[in-house]
């Protein structure tokens, strides 16, 4: 398996939510609406999306291998330590200065 696309649509935070984040698997198959949650160690965890239907709630996709999981995690937490890391350096250069 391929992740050929990451994007990461970062949210004003609420409860651990920072972001959704989509990617594209093998250039075939386009995933979205993964949830991005902050753990209280700074580390992420996903919640993939559900629907509900009267009572049950219905999975709409997820990873079904630890490997398919990783792949995605491992995709999906790279880009959003690159946004983070962004941030800050962005936060460090124009923080101090007057606009």
């Amino acid at each position: 398996m391929r992740i050929s696309e990451v994007n990461i649509y970062p949210v004003k935070p609420q409860d651990g939510l920072i972001a959704f984040a989509s990617v594209v698997v093998d250039d075939h198959l386009y995933l979205s609406s993964i949830a991005v949650y902050t753990r209280l160690d700074g580390s992420y965890r996903l919640l993939y999306p559900t629907k509900k239907l009267g009572e049950r709630i219905l999975n709409l996709f997820h990873p079904i291998s630890r490997e398919a999981s990783k792949q995605i995690e491992d995709a999906i937490f790279k880009k959003c330590y690159e946004i983070l890391q962004r941030s800050i350096e962005d936060e460090t250069t124009y923080g101090s200065q007057t606009i």
